[in-house]
């Protein structure tokens, strides 16, 4: 039966690839997003600055700070790159969520697998100014169109399991168009792919969970019961082969939220799977959604030999509202 050696945790924000001189670009987004969520309400950027002015975050976001934060982060991403490549998994479970970049409002799955035998990473990032600035070794996408190697036989073996688990999963053999019509996978996956995988792309299933957009985002305790699942499928999957599963996304954003990080970073370590279902559900929207794919991954693992470690966690503030992204490092060996 299959082995799963290694389970890791990263955020993929656009600041790991925006040098720090250039996080004001994000700056910008932020003051004209009209929806920050922040402790489970809607805030406006001036609304948002004014409720979080006794907090005094213009300390946090000098040029000192920035470039600290950013080195931090890329010795995170080297020792998880490093890990991977340590433990040599044969086939890796990549657990992302998607932005448009394939699944539109006219097929939104609440859970997806990909089976098919390759898939297409493409150059991206023009609309948070990261195609323009980012060195392209920082980047989250490939300078050209690239076709990655994926583990069909493995990917359809997790559906089957799954819906003799009660899940219903979408499945697919071939990429819908997205926002471009590029047929491509989204940046939660090719940023695995590049910066994790350093382009040495092993064969993986892509496993989509839709954390962005209601109504059909899976509840806390859905995503963590699906990760046992998913252990489950592949434990019970008939090869030798050695298997990473992989989290791709989160922490909190685009509001810095780190006593809520905290919560669930320390919840993991301690597979304290109350806390992981059980807090409100309103308070895992917009970026800070993609937290559920860390619990999908925490699940899988719950029942396993392997505990997690902190790599690091790295607050990156990049206004005095407290706009930003939360990074989160972390492996399960």
């Amino acid at each position: 039966m299959a082995e799963i050696v290694l389970g890791i945790g990263s955020s993929h924000a656009p600041q790991l690839a925006l040098p720090p001189d250039q996080w004001w670009r994000r700056r910008e987004f932020d003051e004209r997003n009209p929806e920050l969520w922040y402790r489970g309400r809607v805030f406006t950027y001036p609304e948002l600055a004014a409720a979080r002015a006794s907090e005094h975050l213009d300390r946090e976001i000098t040029p000192d700070k920035f470039e600290g934060r950013f080195a931090a982060c890329q010795q995170a991403i080297g020792v998880l790159a490093e890990t991977l490549e340590r433990a040599a998994p044969d086939v890796a479970v990549i657990v992302g969520d998607d932005q448009h970049e394939c699944f539109l409002e006219d097929n939104m799955p609440s859970i997806g697998v990909y089976w098919g035998d390759t898939v297409d990473t493409v150059p991206g990032g023009s609309h948070s100014g990261e195609a323009s600035s980012s060195p392209p070794e920082l980047s989250r996408f490939p300078l050209e169109r690239t076709t990655n190697p994926c583990a069909p036989e493995l990917g359809r073996h997790i559906i089957t399991h799954l819906i003799g688990e009660d899940f219903d999963p979408a499945h697919s053999r071939q990429l819908p168009s997205g926002r471009e019509g590029e047929h491509g996978i989204g940046h939660a996956f090719s940023y695995v792919y590049r910066r994790l995988m350093k382009d040495q792309v092993i064969p993986n299933v892509p496993v989509f969970i839709n954390t962005y957009f209601p109504p059909n985002q899976p509840t806390l305790r859905r995503s963590y019961e699906l990760g046992g699942a998913i252990r489950r499928a592949i434990e019970s999957w008939d090869s030798d082969q050695k298997v990473a599963v992989i989290a791709s996304g989160g922490l909190s954003h685009f509001v810095i939220e780190e006593d809520l990080d905290r919560r669930m970073l320390d919840a993991m370590e301690a597979r304290d799977e109350k806390t992981l279902t059980g807090l409100p559900l309103e308070w895992f929207n917009s970026g800070t959604s993609e937290t559920r794919n860390w619990i999908v991954l925490a699940g899988a693992l719950a029942q396993s030999d392997l505990r997690m470690q902190l790599v690091d966690y790295v607050p990156c503030y990049r206004s005095e509202a407290g706009t930003g992204c939360a990074m989160g490092f972390a492996r399960w060996q």
